[in-house]
């Protein structure tokens, strides 16, 4: 059985502002985007309120229409939040709404389409790494991965992956988590966790779905898909409490099926920071889960990392195992033929049809695991 992750970073649309070329600009506007709308959804607007609003409006490209900035958009469908008036001076922004019951709207991100031969590398890295067991980061939403797997994925000469689900999470961008798998991998089971709290609120910036896979032997596997709080907008303090946040219901949800009997258990995805940092020790040092890198049969490229460029810093992204299926591996590894390595990419192989790093399938490489099962 080979299981693998792959951040896919979208199939057919992404967010503009996350696009890689633009990120100098997109990221205030990312921060821009998650600050107004916690606003919005205030049930009472104060006079404070209103002028973060003005702002942010602003910050936005939104001063003069709805659709006037680069990167978002203001939805108004009933009722209205902000009345636009010309001043001699330019124009002035009246936030008319008091709360969030006096209309219906939100700010939403614009998108753009992925390029196109960055979509099919991103089939051909599925197709190479042919894992029986394939979780994704970013994915758009089932139906569209849905499609990439039935059309893109033939158009390469792929085998499409039969069983595909993707849950909705709480990342209103459109990158979620999901599971591909093969015919005789059946999904007979899913736990979803978009509501977990704690004392700080919701959990999980995507979801940590349970997926409960039935293996041709008959045996059972649960893979916990993650995608925890990136690094790009918001403080480094109060991203690494989020990361650290996940971590520990994470490691819980692990330690609770472990308990239940289930003893074939993956925790895989993109984590966002590196195996020493301090927001993943609950889940790495603090169970008894296993990174398939630390595999004696794991061939490594001599690069430890999986972001980008490879540096140990950029291991981002892992397959962590129970003791069960640590002791069954055969084998594991990195693909890094779908992506752009260093300014030229000259740093490690790539397809030979990537010639910019706007055509590279992810700024991901994959990972996998080999599992006599």
């Amino acid at each position: 059985m080979r299981v693998a992750s792959f951040n896919l970073e979208n199939v057919f649309e992404r967010a503009k502002a996350l696009a890689g070329q633009d990120w100098d600009r997109g990221r205030p506007a990312l921060e821009a985007y998650a600050r107004i709308n916690s606003l919005l959804n205030e049930t009472v607007y104060t006079e404070a309120d209103k002028r973060e609003i003005r702002t942010l409006l602003r910050k936005l490209g939104l001063a003069k229409k709805d659709d006037g900035g680069p990167f978002a958009l203001l939805r108004q469908n009933r009722g209205r939040l902000v009345v636009r008036r010309k001043t001699a001076s330019g124009t002035r922004l009246d936030i008319v709404a008091n709360g969030r019951a006096d209309w219906i709207g939100w700010v939403e991100l614009k998108t753009e389409p992925v390029n196109q031969l960055s979509t099919q590398h991103t089939a051909m890295v599925m197709r190479d790494v042919g894992a029986d067991v394939l979780a994704v980061v970013e994915a758009d939403n089932r139906i569209s991965l849905k499609k990439f797997s039935a059309i893109l994925l033939e158009a390469v000469a792929g085998m499409p992956y039969p069983h595909v689900m993707v849950i909705d999470g709480n990342d209103d961008r459109g990158i979620d988590v999901g599971l591909m798998t093969r015919a005789n991998y059946e999904i007979v089971g899913i736990r979803s966790h978009v509501d977990d709290t704690d004392d700080e609120g919701t959990i999980f910036s995507r979801d940590c779905p349970e997926y409960f896979v039935r293996t041709p032997t008959g045996k059972r596997v649960v893979l916990l898909v993650n995608h925890f709080k990136s690094k790009g907008n918001g403080s480094q303090k109060d991203n690494n409490e989020k990361r650290e946040r996940q971590a520990r219901r994470v490691a819980r949800i692990y330690e609770t099926l472990i308990a239940e009997g289930e003893q074939n258990v993956v925790v895989l995805g993109d984590f966002n920071d590196y195996p020493e940092s301090a927001p993943l020790a609950p889940l790495l040092e603090d169970t008894n889960l296993k990174d398939i890198t630390e595999h004696p049969d794991f061939t490594s490229d001599g690069r430890p990392g999986t972001f980008r460029n490879g540096t140990a810093r950029q291991k981002i992204d892992y397959i962590l195992l129970s003791p069960a299926l640590f002791a069954q591996v055969t084998g594991g590894g990195f693909f890094r033929l779908g992506v752009w390595g260093g300014k030229n990419g000259t740093l490690f192989p790539h397809y030979a049809t990537i010639t910019s790093p706007v055509e590279a399938a992810s700024d991901h490489a994959a990972i996998f695991a080999d599992i006599a099962f």
